[in-house]
């Protein structure tokens, strides 16, 4: 069995990590692969099995593969994937649900607690030496923000959503939090679900949590920006076009938004022109919230196991109808 990894290079395992992937077939490693359609056809060739984290399959590319039975995608979102063309054409689609939850959550309280703190900025300026030169023995440059006092509102509630939640909860947050099925409401004070529309309005903090689809694609756009509090601040670490980047980068240039962090952008590596590039109060972190190395060594095994168990006739985490 011819086995193809497109973009090996973003787990960043030397070769002994893919051992039990070798047990399986021939494996052929690319670090990388262009994303022209020509460049991953080539790579592909006559292999039966393919896994890619973000080089796209489409439509075009997945009818120039004969051979191709699995496709194996190294994370939990799968729009990478035309994923009417897969089915049209017989090949089974997995994910890797939950690898990353824990370490994606963190990543966000992370982002949220610079934001709110601004450690970054101040620990740069004691380096600089405002603190020897100051003639107090306290000084910001801005003042801390104390998420006891706020109300935060989580946009998708499902694995991570929740674990951010409860962290916020923690420190005395309030939070608010949509879902497609409102179920297994927490039971900590200061819950409650709300529509995505009263989470803007309502909000201190707005962090996104749920999957691009065609109904999410681009909705944090001007309009609904426009109906944050002033001062409010926006969370993104989960995919790039859920947010209009323009919108994003107007309101914050305009100080309309107090501030943002985002992990993702909706072209990825970042176009040099991109809106937020060099936005005021915009923290930027480059997808790197899913990648501590437990979390790159459960989606490897996981994905190793998703071919093993498909090769046995009973796949699992199976995406595609």
């Amino acid at each position: 069995m011819q086995i193809i990894v497109l973009d090996a290079g973003t787990l960043d395992f030397d070769d002994a990590a893919w051992s039990a992937l070798r047990e399986l077939g021939d494996v052929q490693l690319y670090a990388s692969t262009a994303t022209n359609a020509l460049s991953i056809t080539q790579c592909i060739g006559e292999a039966e099995v393919v896994f890619t984290n973000k080089v796209p399959l489409s439509a075009d590319v997945l009818e120039a593969a004969p051979n191709l039975k699995f496709i194996g995608v190294l994370a939990t979102g799968y729009n990478v994937v035309d994923m009417a063309a897969a089915a049209r054409f017989g090949q089974t689609v997995c994910n890797v649900p939950t690898y990353g939850s824990a370490t994606t959550a963190q990543h966000t309280v992370a982002l949220i607690l610079e934001l709110c703190n601004q450690v970054g900025q101040h620990s740069a300026s004691v380096h600089a030496g405002d603190w020897v030169r100051s003639e107090l023995f306290s000084y910001w440059q801005q003042a801390p923000r104390e998420l006891a006092a706020m109300t935060v509102g989580i946009v998708g509630f499902g694995t991570i959503g929740r674990r951010v939640g409860a962290a916020l909860n923690m420190m005395g947050a309030k939070v608010l939090a949509s879902a497609r099925t409102e179920r297994n409401t927490p039971d900590y004070d200061g819950f409650e679900w709300a529509s995505n529309e009263m989470i803007f309005a309502r909000a201190d903090l707005v962090s996104l949590h749920c999957p691009e689809t065609s109904a999410t694609s681009g909705f944090v756009n001007a309009a609904l920006l426009a109906t944050m509090k002033p001062g409010a601040l926006l969370v993104n670490t989960a995919r790039g076009g859920l947010v209009c980047e323009v919108s994003l980068g107007a309101a914050l240039r305009s100080g309309t938004l107090g501030g943002a962090a985002v992990d993702v952008v909706r072209k990825e590596p970042m176009a040099a022109d991109c809106p937020l590039l060099g936005a005021p109060n915009c923290l930027i972190t480059p997808h790197i919230a899913w990648a501590s190395e437990p979390a790159r060594r459960r989606l490897l095994a996981t994905s190793v196991d998703n071919l093993r168990q498909f090769i046995a006739g009973h796949p699992v985490n199976v995406v595609s109808g």
